[in-house]
């Protein structure tokens, strides 16, 4: 594994673990130009009760903010999670030639799992992409969520028995 690709990847998982604390699905991404971090996003949808508020497509509004131009050219995206489809288009009109990501999204991914947006030679971008860094810590992240997740929901249905009021001899 690239020590650089760990090292930055480390940063994006800080970011997913950020958007935990603040009940989002714990996503984070970060985009690298010539060593400077230029753009940084955490999953924002339930703050913002906006559905485009991922990781992904913050760290490129950013970036793109903080270099003046829609065009990402020469930059590195790191992501916690596999893009989907909305980001991998994102990502795709950004420019963004390289994309590495953590974890691997079986019912969303569209860099490898479901489709290969980013590699796809029908598009007028393709990226180089390397998947499956620090894959773990960012899977277990994702896990643990869902299933504090899925506590809180079941302990929400399971209806409380009254006090017992009655006295007793």
């Amino acid at each position: 594994m690239n020590p650089e690709d760990e090292m930055y990847m480390r940063i994006a998982l800080d970011l997913a673990e950020q958007a935990a604390a603040h009940g989002e699905v714990p996503v984070g991404a970060i985009i690298v130009k010539e060593g400077r971090i230029i753009g940084m996003g955490r999953n924002r949808r339930e703050a913002d009760q906006d559905p485009l508020a991922h990781a992904e497509v913050l760290a490129i509004a950013q970036a793109a903010h903080d270099v003046g131009f829609w065009r990402l050219d020469d930059t590195t995206l790191y992501v916690t999670l596999e893009p989907c489809p909305m980001c991998a288009g994102a990502i795709v009109n950004a420019r963004i030639p390289r994309v590495v990501y953590g974890a691997a999204d079986p019912k969303a991914g569209a860099v490898h799992s479901l489709f290969a947006l980013l590699t796809d030679a029908r598009l007028n971008h393709r990226c180089e992409v390397t998947g499956g860094v620090l894959a773990e810590p960012s899977a277990a992240l994702l896990r643990q969520f869902f299933a504090t997740l899925r506590q809180q929901k079941a302990a929400s249905r399971d209806p409380q028995p009254p006090p017992d009021t009655t006295e007793s001899p």
